[in-house]
């Protein structure tokens, strides 16, 4: 066996090497077009499209614009980071507490202001455990605080919802985060967004920046400005415990040749924060005192500009002053004042006998307008049209809202000039072998541009697989054959996998093969093991994990990692495997690892469809829920139980072997968990979309678990291919074998 230097088990890895970003020149363009959009067309960029490689160049454009590049001190230790950290609370503690004492629909205000930045939930931690980056020490830390953030496989418990909770508690109710309309019903300010944009961009690079991501969550939650404007009473995550995690990695950085380095980029994070909250709270202070400081005519202003775009047409025949009212409203252009001293004027605003003007009648039960208005909206009407018939005097110079603007121009001007100059823009080779395509997928924040390679990778395959539609009853260890779905039909179909196919032929081995076939045995297996849960890395991320077979694939994911205790990381336990048979890898996003000579040639495909899926969490959604039903079914049986008595005989490591025989179990393990996964997405689908619609989308999760069939069943997909290649163009493939 050869020997490598430079990965061995415990994985103190403090940051993974920096050597440029690979992008596409047609990314480049399109993510001109993203920065020239303005700051919500790259909040909603960052957020919405998690599997281009525009996406990761406009992030990799945000944090060169907004991380220093000035030094920051290296010695800084983790009691000197908290109290830097906490001297800062202590000043926006007050600033905050003030705002909540505002005015009620002034603090509700706020509130939805500092939404964008709220509902983030702890994003930068949703993609920091990944094939490159697992099983690191601190990766794992990070994990661990991430699946308690989601709530431990139930959402309700989780940050995000205890923050929506306390949101609607203050009767400030908003849509999801990834809807279109979210900014717009935040009122969120430039300065708002480009700060949650930062936010996004670093939750989509974590392995590139993980000393960033470590300064960043603990600088975040130990200042706990949310709780703070929230008044939530207990903070979650708690100070300590992303005290606990910066200390760890400080500690790790002491023996790492990139320590120092580290150390002042996570230095320079929380600095970074800092300075953003400390913008955010002076915004929301600005922002307060704009809407305290309005008279009632810039009030009804505002109502007015929010309803306008919906208005003009339901109004031909009402005329104010000289014009038609749709002729104001249609106006894009829409000089609020003028129309509101207009308003002062019209006719509709008299008191009649009975005392109530006709606009206040026409926005009553009963009346035209009812329920076009909020309570909130309704009461300045009333308050305006009294002081109206008081004869106060208006006041029309309005005051426009720039609560943050010079801040958000200095921002955007950043932006604008970022140039970071580790960013390459080449074409993807076109010639990349196995090994070649492998290293890169595992490297996706590095190698960008091989984003397309990989989609049109994972398509073929799927679509190679469709063989098994008609052949896949006569597998080994799987049945892939296509059939109509029902639930029934399915978990008929998963029994008999299982009792036929995994269990009834298992008798224990009468004879051992000697050590080194053993071993090698073991080799076929090990690359697909070193990327164990990739295939579910990227699912339930922030926008995206509102169904139930997202949390359900999460928890399950989050088992593959050990839900971050190192020693049940199944990375980390195939890595004990290898070591007691003298294997000794470099890690798989190492370069080294490209002329490794201990795992065999022959089996990368399998592992590089496998990525190749991943990458596409969201438009393979289907397929990746089928290749899991696949893989953790694979976990059981005859094959599993070989192994074990093998590897027993040579004195070799059975923790992984076992910890899968053991967790994906038939009865409440994994391999249910997978079939009821598909069942719970299915059965929205239904409800959404009907019963044609699930058979359209069901044919999908087969061809994922098909896909996996098509490497398992090798000798299978051989006799059907040669079959296929010696008959007449007419013949019928479905008698070949």
């Amino acid at each position: 066996m050869t020997a490598h230097p430079g990965f061995t088990l415990p994985d103190a890895t403090t940051s993974l090497p920096r050597d440029g970003f690979r992008f596409s020149p047609d990314a480049a363009k399109e993510a001109d077009g993203v920065l020239d959009a303005g700051a919500a067309g790259l909040f909603r960029q960052l957020l919405g499209d998690q599997e281009s490689e525009t996406t990761l160049l406009v992030a990799r454009r945000v944090l060169h614009a907004f991380l220093p590049t000035g030094e920051a001190d290296p010695g800084t230790d983790a009691d000197a980071l908290a109290d830097r950290v906490r001297r800062t609370r202590d000043e926006l503690a007050p600033l905050l507490t003030a705002v909540r004492a505002r005015d009620p629909h002034t603090y509700r205000l706020a509130l939805r202001q500092r939404a964008p930045l709220t509902l983030l939930a702890g994003c930068w931690l949703e993609s920091v455990s990944q094939t490159a980056t697992q099983p690191a020490i601190v990766v794992n830390s990070l994990f661990g605080h991430y699946f308690r953030l989601q709530g431990e496989g139930t959402p309700e418990r989780g940050l995000l919802a205890r923050r929506r909770r306390a949101l609607a508690g203050l009767d400030v109710h908003l849509p999801a985060i990834e809807t279109v309309d979210f900014l717009k019903e935040t009122e969120a300010r430039p300065l708002t967004v480009l700060h949650a944009s930062f936010h996004l961009a670093l939750s989509r690079l974590p392995a590139s920046f993980l000393p960033e991501v470590v300064g960043v969550y603990y600088a975040m939650t130990a200042l706990g400005a949310d709780d703070l404007l929230l008044g939530t009473d207990t903070a979650f995550p708690a100070e300590e415990d992303a005290r606990a995690v910066l200390a760890e990695y400080l500690a790790l950085t002491a023996g790492s040749p990139t320590g120092e380095r580290d150390r002042r980029r996570l230095a320079g994070a929380v600095a970074l924060v800092l300075r953003l909250e400390r913008e955010h709270a002076a915004l929301l202070r600005e922002l307060a005192d704009w809407h305290d400081g309005l008279s009632l005519d810039a009030q009804v202003g505002r109502i007015v500009a929010r309803h306008a775009p919906y208005a003009g047409r339901q109004h031909r025949g009402v005329r104010l002053g000289d014009r038609k009212l749709s002729d104001w409203l249609d106006d894009e252009n829409l000089d609020v004042a003028a129309f509101v001293a207009q308003f002062r004027e019209a006719r509709q605003l008299r008191p009649a006998r009975e005392g109530v003007c006709r606009f206040l009648r026409s926005i009553k039960f009963g009346g035209p307008m009812f329920g076009i208005f909020d309570e909130h909206e309704a009461g300045v009407f009333t308050r305006w049209a009294e002081a109206v018939a008081a004869g106060e005097p208006a006041d029309l110079d309005f005051r426009p809202n720039t609560a943050g603007d010079d801040r958000a121009a200095a921002w955007t001007a950043a932006l604008c000039a970022a140039d970071p100059d580790d960013t390459l823009l080449t074409e993807a080779p076109a010639d990349l072998d196995d090994r070649q395509l492998f290293h890169r997928v595992v490297n996706y924040e590095r190698f960008p541009h091989i984003l397309a390679t990989a989609r049109a990778r994972a398509e073929a395959g799927l679509a190679d697989a469709e063989l098994l539609f008609t052949h896949g009853s006569g597998g080994t260890l799987t049945d892939a054959a296509y059939f109509d779905y029902t639930p029934e039909a399915l978990m008929a179909r998963v029994d008999a996998i299982y009792w036929d196919k995994l269990v009834d032929p298992y008798r224990p081995l009468t004879e051992i093969p000697d050590r080194e076939t053993v071993i090698f045995g073991q080799t076929t297996f090990a690359l697909g093991s070193l990327i164990d849960g990739t295939w579910a890395q990227r699912i339930g991320n922030l926008g995206r994990n509102h169904r139930q077979s997202d949390h359900m694939l999460f928890s399950i994911y989050a088992d593959e990692m050990g839900r971050g205790d190192l020693d049940k990381n199944h990375i980390t336990l195939i890595h004990q495997v290898l070591a007691s048979m003298d294997i000794h890898l470099p890690h798989i996003r190492q370069d080294a690892f490209l002329d490794q000579g201990d795992l065999p040639d022959g089996l990368y495909g399998f592992s590089v469809h496998q990525m190749c899926l991943s990458l596409f969490p969201d438009s393979l959604y289907n397929e990746i829920l089928g290749y899991n039903l696949g893989i953790e079914m694979f976990g059981l049986g005859a094959m599993r139980l070989h192994e074990i008595q093998k590897l027993r005989r040579h004195n070799l490591d059975v923790s992984y072997e076992q910890a899968h025989l053991s967790i994906d179990n038939f009865s409440a393990g994994h391999a249910r968990q997978s079939a009821d996964i598909i069942v719970a997405f299915l059965d929205g689908v239904r409800r959404d979309s009907g019963e044609e619609a699930v058979q359209r989308e069901w044919r999908r999760v087969w061809r994922g678990y098909a896909s996996f069939a098509y490497f398992v069943e090798h000798q299978l997909v051989g006799r059907v291919l040669a079959a296929q290649a010696a008959a007449p163009a007419d013949g019928d493939a479905g008698l070949l074998i």
